[in-house]
């Protein structure tokens, strides 16, 4: 099957975009498609560990499910350490398991890779 990224900008709870993209790659990823998602600029605080929002989904944990299913998500490092998300070995001890810190460049590389690009941004 083919290869599906996700862009992601906002934050967890400024927007639906977050739930969304779970969605998406939730979906995608029963039809055996390959699924990256990338975290930028304030989308990087989605994978927090510990949220507790009162009226939506948590959205740590919806990424957190993902990366146990298999989905590549994977953070910019300027933009989690900008935010106080330190990585240390491409993670970071705030985030929940299975999120990486990597590099801008991983961006470009997994759009090389894809056939398909859902960018989720205002």
């Amino acid at each position: 099957m083919g290869t599906l990224t996700i862009i992601l900008t906002d934050g967890p709870y400024i927007s639906q975009y977050a739930e969304m993209a779970y969605k998406i790659a939730k979906a995608a990823k029963a039809k055996a498609h390959r699924v990256n998602i990338f975290l930028y600029l304030d989308a990087v605080a989605i994978p927090k560990a510990g949220q507790n929002p009162a009226f939506f989904a948590n959205a740590g944990e919806l990424f957190a499910e993902l990366a146990r299913l298999g989905v590549k998500v994977e953070a910019c490092p300027r933009c989690a350490t900008a935010r106080g998300y330190a990585p240390e070995g491409g993670k970071s001890e705030d985030y929940v398991e299975g999120i990486k810190i990597t590099s801008l460049y991983r961006l470009a590389e997994m759009l090389e890779e894809s056939d398909r690009v859902v960018t989720l941004t205002r």
